[in-house]
């Protein structure tokens, strides 16, 4: 790996990309890193705070289908690598508005890859550069209970405008290493879960839910499988794949952590119990939560009509980066969510601040029997 690199990260004042600039920075303090982001709604610039003034960083608000502004910073800040996890990344949006996906998803990474052609490939060409792709494990579709877990050569088959829009990227990113030599690599995670998580996902939903003494929405029967992968765990693959990963190389990244949602959601109520009943205080700071009454978080659960094209299982087969990387999840699931639910606790403000009303309404409207 080089002496010191200049990144610049798409998206990151989301979830992932937020995590991943600080993790990047906390093991890499030479390297400079530009993020680029365009802070629509799941976008919070204060998730990089700590970080604003400090020499080889920089913030710039923007939108990731301006060419133009992607190439003049390619060009200004010296970029040699890339890492691109600006999507937009809800299902149920993407059932609801599919239009916004395609724009950012498939429009915005075609923007990215011809900049990047055009200042790393034109005229003054840059050898040493590094186009990575933030993928997702939904672009293989759904599995059977039985099916093994999803592998680099699984067939893609998206079954809903989100996982479609991210297949189309994937695609892409194959093309331009393929078609014009752009050194590119891509990696497909599952679902993550952590620090700054937008409460729309599961777990920051069932963990505020839980606070505020609202209803726990389970799509359907509740026996739907992921597989979960701690932030930092996900930020660690992609550090792996861009120091030892082979150009044009696909890698699967995984937690090896397969559970259903209703487990899942059973487990977080537990740690809320424990936790309500190990710090007495928060009854006081929570009072709408059946936990600061002693009763159990999961009389919360309620179970909800299923999404249209709602994939039964996912599943990562990750032992190509294990071999080839030296990749291997090291938070387990159950410290994970305790780090999680220890987390939203300590970062009340946070959560509220991006909880506002209309993002309120939005939820409520997706949750009704």
């Amino acid at each position: 790996m080089n002496s010191s690199r200049n990144l610049l990260v798409t998206g990151g004042a989301g979830f992932i990309g937020a995590n991943f600039v600080h993790y990047w920075r906390r093991r890499h303090e030479a390297d400079a890193i530009t993020v680029l982001d365009a802070l629509t709604y799941a976008g919070n610039r204060a998730n990089l705070a700590s970080l604003e003034g400090s020499a080889g960083f920089r913030f710039v608000k923007g939108d990731i289908t301006d060419r133009d502004l992607v190439a003049k910073l390619l060009a200004e800040q010296q970029i040699d690598t890339l890492v691109h996890f600006a999507a937009e990344s809800h299902v149920d949006r993407s059932i609801l508005g599919p239009d916004e996906f395609i724009r950012t998803n498939i429009l915005g990474t075609h923007s990215l890859l011809e900049a990047c052609r055009k200042v790393w490939l034109g005229a003054t060409p840059r050898p040493n550069h590094r186009f990575h792709h933030v993928s997702t494990d939904e672009v293989y579709g759904s599995l059977g209970t039985d099916d093994p877990a999803f592998s680099e050569s699984t067939a893609y088959a998206p079954n809903s405008p989100y996982s479609a829009s991210k297949a189309a990227s994937d695609h892409l990113v194959r093309a331009y290493h393929h078609t014009y030599g752009l050194k590119v690599t891509t990696s497909n995670c599952s679902n993550n879960y952590g620090p700054m998580h937008f409460p729309e996902k599961l777990i920051p939903l069932i963990i505020v839910n839980i606070l505020e003494g609202k209803p726990l929405p389970i799509y359907g029967d509740g026996r739907n499988i992921r597989d979960w992968l701690f932030v930092d765990d996900h930020c660690q693959g992609i550090e792996r794949v861009l120091e030892r990963g082979r150009i044009g190389e696909t890698y699967n990244i995984g937690g090896w952590s397969e559970v259903e949602n209703i487990d899942l959601v059973r487990r977080l109520c537990r740690i809320a119990d424990d936790v309500f009943k190990a710090d007495v205080s928060l009854a006081a700071r929570f009072p709408g939560s059946p936990c600061a009454r002693g009763l159990q978080a999961e009389s919360l659960i309620t179970f909800v009509r299923d999404r249209p094209g709602h994939d039964r299982r996912y599943a990562i087969d990750c032992r190509k980066a294990e071999t080839e990387l030296g990749f291997a999840p090291s938070i387990t699931l159950e410290d994970g969510l305790k780090q999680t639910f220890t987390w939203y606790l300590g970062n009340e403000p946070w959560w509220r601040a991006v909880m506002d009303g209309s993002y309120r309404n939005w939820l409520a409207t997706q949750y009704t029997a």
